[in-house]
């Protein structure tokens, strides 16, 4: 028997976030309750990550003994977390999932004011993404077509809460204006 190994893991992803150029939280998952046990602890590894990476121009950082991929544009920062033995790749790709997921959302106009107006879909994409750190889709196309469903053809029970509010906004807007 060999020492040392590790055991393959579906558990790929340690969280995903999203800060602005200030290193705000704008949008955090974080899936590993031992690594970050609270709030407290995924704030300063956050502040602590935006330090090393809002000027530089790599894609991949060693962070605390964790691997971090990231991407920039405009205002935003998006990172993906993994284990220090983890395939880069495996994260990019995730990160590059997120990153065109989120630029459809928003019509290629990625900052911050337009993230914070369609937060309840982007949040939607993250949870397609990846489900408690294992990867369920790396292909934005495939997370769109499921986030971006017509909510008239969908009965009640199987809507989001953002998708009735929405539906529900709709209605007034409507009956507001006969």
């Amino acid at each position: 028997m060999r020492t040392g190994l590790l055991e393959p893991s579906l558990y790929s992803v340690k969280g995903m976030a999203i800060l602005d150029n200030d290193g705000n939280r704008i949008l955090t998952r974080y899936y590993d309750t031992e690594t970050f046990p609270s709030a407290k602890e995924q704030k300063m590894f956050e502040k602590n990550l935006f330090n090393k990476t809002h000027r530089a121009s790599a894609e991949i950082i060693m962070l605390d003994g964790l691997t971090c991929v990231y991407k920039s544009n405009v205002d935003l920062f998006f990172y993906v977390m993994g284990s220090s033995h983890e395939n880069e790749l495996i994260l990019m790709s995730v990160l590059n999932c997120l990153y065109e997921s989120v630029s459809m959302i928003l019509r290629k106009n990625i900052e911050k004011r337009a993230l914070l107006d369609n937060m309840d879909v982007v949040m939607l994409a993250m949870d397609e993404i990846c489900d408690n750190g294992i990867i369920m889709e790396s292909d934005s196309a495939a997370v769109m077509q499921r986030v971006a469903v017509r909510t008239d053809d969908i009965p009640l029970g199987e809507q989001t809460v953002a998708q009735v509010l929405q539906s529900a906004k709709e209605q007034l807007k409507w009956s507001l204006l006969k």
